[in-house]
C-alpha cells in the first residue's frame, strides 16, 4: 500500500468521526429543551411531566404539552436530593452543571481508540508479512516481491583495482565487463556474452568482492541477493521472487544479478532420501526457466557464488545457464603481496614493514585473513601507543591469528612448565636436524589459545604444492619430536602430545590410503573424498575389505613407529643440546629466530641413508611386494 492511499484512508476516518460527533450534538440541540433541576421539580409538582428517565447525572423526559419553545422533550442535570430540599425552602432556582469537554478532548475520546486499534492491526499485518517474506513494506501484497538490493556504479565503490591475488579470475570477469560496455565490438564475430558465471572457491577468497567489482567497472545496475532469501515456508513464494527479480533486471538492462550462497537455492533435486522440499525445488525450477528465458543480447548477466559446488543441481551447471565456472582460490605468494599492499594503504606503517616478508610468512591465508591480519597489527600498535605499525606488530599478529591469544595469567606448576619446555624444544631440534624441513621461526612456552601450553612455529620459505614421501615422513618425525623429548628426559609420557599424535597418524594414513606410498599395498586409492569441496570437510569414502583394513593399520603403525624412532635417535644424539636449550627456554620463555639460528650449527645430524636411484627403489619395491604376495599366497 503506497503512502498516498494511506493518507486518503486517514482523511476518510477523521471526517467520518467528526461528522458523527457533530450530527449527535445537533440532534440533541434540536429535540431537547435544557431546563434547571428546580424547574423540573416545579413541573413535576404541577403534573406537567408525562414520563421520566433517570441516570446518575441526568434526568431526561417528556412534557404532557409542548413548552413555550414548542419542544416536548427536556433534560436536566441532577443534584443531590438533600441539597435540593434545602434550596427549595429558600425558593432558589437551582440546577446541576456537567463540565463539557473541549472539542479536542471529544475528538481524542473518539479517535484515539480507533487509532490504537488501527496501529495494532498494521503492526500485526507487517509482522505477518515479514514472516511470509513480504520484505520491509510488509503485508501480503508484497509476499512475492524480490528483496534484491540495487546498487549503481557509485554505490558499489569497488573496482578491479581493489581486487588482487586472483588474476586469472579477474581476467575472466574483465571479458564480461567488456561485453556489457561494448556489446557490438565483442559480438562482431558472432560471440555472445556468457549468461551465467559461477564463482567457486573457499570462504574469504573474495567472491562477493569480485562481483561488486564487475558492477563497478561496467557501470550497470547491480542486483545483489542471497540464495537463502528465495527459500520460504510457503510454496510458490520463492518462485514468485525469482520472477520479480528477473523482471526488474530486464527493466534496467544491461544489468548484473548476483546471487550469493547459491547452494542454498540450487542444491541437487532428489538428493534428500527422506523426501523433497517442494518450495525449494519450485524456486530452483523457476530459476532454470528464467535462465533459459532471457536472450544473451539483452545484457543481463547472472553471477553466482558458492563454496559448495559439489551439491549444486547438474541442470543449473550445464552450458547455457552457467557458461563459466571461475575458481577464486587462495592466493599464491605474489597474490598475497598484492593483497597486503592494498590493505596496508589504510594504515600508517613503519619503514621496516616488508610486504614480501609478510607474504612469505602467511601461506594458505585468504584475502579476508590478510585483511584481518593487517587490522590486528594496527590494533597491536595502537595498544602500545605507537606512531606507526612495525614489523614486530605483524609478527605478533601472525602468531595471534595462528596460535591464538597469549594467556600469561595461566599458571603452570614448575613440573608442567619444564615438561612443556622440553616438549617444544624436541619439536624444534628435530626440525632443524632434518634437511629440507620448514624453518623454525619461534619457540615459546607461553600458553596461547584454548589448549596450547606452548608452541613451535615453522614457516615455509616458499609455497609448496607437492610433497614427497620423505618430506611427509620428516613432518611426522617433527610432530613426534615432542613426545620423544619427554621420553628421553623424564622416561615417562604425558598427555601433551595428543594433538601431535593425531596429526601424525592422519598424515601416515593419507600416505597409505590416498597417496599410494606403501610398497606392499601398491598404487591404490583406498580412501577418496567425494566431490569438490572448498570447506575442508569433505566426506571420506572408504573402499577396502577387512583384510586390507588390517594391512592399512599395520602400515600406518609402521610408518609412525619408524619416524618416532628417528626422532628419538636425533634427540639422543643431541641430548646435551636439548637440555641446554630447554633451560634457556625456561629462563627466557621465548626463543626467536636469531636465538635458534645461533644454536643450529651445534646440531648433530643422523647419517644419510644411501637409498639409490628412484628406478632401483621401484624395482626393489616391486620385488619385495611380489615376494610378499608369494609367501602369503593360499596353498592348494
Amino acid at each position: 500500500m503506497d503512502k498516498k492511499r494511506q493518507f486518503n484512508i486517514w482523511y476518510f476516518v477523521i471526517a467520518f468521526l467528526l461528522f458523527s460527533s457533530l450530527q449527535g450534538w445537533l440532534e440533541q440541540k434540536r429535540t431537547f429543551s435544557e431546563i434547571p433541576y428546580s424547574q423540573f421539580e416545579q413541573d413535576l409538582e404541577a403534573g406537567l411531566i408525562e414520563r421520566v428517565q433517570v441516570s446518575d447525572d441526568r434526568v431526561v423526559g417528556e412534557f404532557k404539552q409542548p413548552d413555550d419553545n414548542g419542544k416536548t422533550r427536556f433534560s436536566a442535570n441532577r443534584i443531590p436530593q438533600d441539597l435540593a430540599t434545602k434550596l427549595s425552602k429558600h425558593n432558589i432556582e437551582y440546577g446541576g452543571v456537567i463540565e463539557k469537554p473541549s472539542i479536542i478532548g471529544t475528538l481524542l475520546s473518539w479517535v484515539l481508540p480507533v487509532l490504537i486499534f488501527f496501529g495494532l492491526w498494521m503492526l500485526l499485518m507487517r509482522f505477518v508479512g515479514k514472516k511470509m517474506g513480504g520484505g520491509m513494506g510488509g503485508g501480503f501484497m508484497n509476499v512475492g516481491k524480490s528483496k534484491a538490493k540495487v546498487f549503481v556504479e557509485d554505490d558499489t565503490g569497488v573496482t578491479f583495482e581493489d581486487v588482487a591475488g586472483v588474476d586469472e579470475a579477474k581476467d575472466e570477469l574483465i571479458e564480461v565487463v567488456n561485453f556489457l560496455k561494448q556489446p557490438d565490438e565483442y559480438g562482431r564475430l558472432g560471440a555472445t556474452v556468457p549468461k551465467g558465471v559461477l564463482l567457486v572457491g573457499p570462504p574469504g577468497t573474495g567472491k562477493t568482492l569480485m562481483a561488486k567489482a564487475v558492477a563497478g567497472e561496467a557501470g550497470v545496475p547491480f542486483f545483489s541477493i542471497s540464495g537463502s532469501e528465495f527459500v520460504e515456508m510457503f510454496v510458490g513464494v520463492g518462485a514468485a521472487r525469482v520472477r520479480d527479480l528477473f523482471e526488474e533486471a530486464r527493466k534496467k538492462s544491461p544489468a548484473i544479478i548476483f546471487i550469493d550462497e547459491l547452494d542454498a537455492l540450487g542444491g541437487a533435486r532428489g538428493a534428500n532420501p527422506m523426501g523433497s522440499n517442494s518450495e525449494r525445488e519450485q524456486t530452483l525450477n523457476q530459476l532454470l526457466v528464467e535462465l533459459d528465458g532471457f536472450d544473451s543480447k539483452s545484457g543481463i548477466v547472472l553471477l553466482g557464488a558458492t563454496n559448495r559446488p559439489e551439491i549444486l543441481d547438474p541442470a543449473l551447471l550445464r552450458a547455457g545457464r552457467f557458461d563459466r565456472q571461475v575458481l577464486v582460490d587462495r592466493p599464491d605468494k605474489p597474490g598475497r603481496i598484492a593483497i597486503l599492499n592494498i590493505h596496508m594503504k589504510k594504515i600508517t606503517e613503519s619503514t621496516d614493514v616488508n610486504a614480501e616478508q609478510i607474504a612469505a610468512l602467511t601461506p594458505g591465508m585468504t584475502g579476508a585473513d590478510l585483511a584481518n591480519l593487517v587490522n590486528e597489527a594496527a590494533l597491536l600498535a595502537t595498544r602500545r601507543d605507537a606512531d606507526t605499525v612495525t614489523m614486530d606488530d605483524f609478527n605478533n599478529a601472525i602468531e595471534r591469528v595462528i596460535a591464538g591469544l597469549e594467556k600469561r595469567n595461566r599458571l603452570l606448576n614448575p613440573k608442567e612448565r619444564e615438561t612443556v619446555a622440553y616438549h617444544e624444544m624436541g619439536h624444534a631440534l628435530v626440525a632443524m636436524a632434518l634437511p629440507g624441513t620448514d624453518q623454525v621461526h619461534k619457540v615459546s612456552i607461553i600458553p596461547r589459545g584454548i589448549g596450547a601450553l606452548g608452541y613451535t612455529i615453522q614457516r615455509p620459505t616458499e609455497d609448496r604444492f607437492l610433497m614427497s614421501r620423505r618430506e611427509l615422513k620428516d613432518k611426522i618425525a617433527v610432530l613426534l619430536g615432542g613426545r620423544a623429548a619427554e621420553l628421553i628426559i623424564f622416561d615417562h609420557l604425558s598427555t601433551g602430545a595428543s594433538d601431535d599424535i593425531k596429526r601424525a597418524t592422519g598424515i601416515a594414513r593419507s600416505m597409505v590410503t590416498q597417496y599410494g606410498m606403501d610398497p606392499e599395498l601398491g598404487y591404490v586409492a583406498y580412501e577418496t573424498t567425494e566431490g569438490q569441496n572448498h570447506l575442508g570437510n569433505a566426506q571420506v569414502k572408504r573402499e577396502y575389505s577387512d583384510t586390507v583394513a588390517e594391512e592399512i593399520d599395520n602400515s600406518v603403525l609402521e610408518i609412525v613407529t619408524d619416524d618416532a624412532n628417528r626422532a628419538l635417535a636425533i634427540l639422543e644424539l643431541n641430548k646435551d643440546l636439548l637440555i641446554q636449550t630447554s633451560k634457556a627456554l625456561l629462563e627466557k620463555e621465548t626463543l626467536d629466530f636469531d636465538d635458534l639460528q645461533a644454536m643450529a650449527g651445534n646440531i648433530k645430524q643422523l647419517p644419510v641413508e644411501d637409498t639409490g636411484s628412484p628406478t632401483s627403489q621401484l624395482k626393489q619395491t616391486q620385488t619385495e611386494f611380489q615376494n610378499h604376495r608369494a609367501e602369503n599366497a593360499p596353498t592348494a
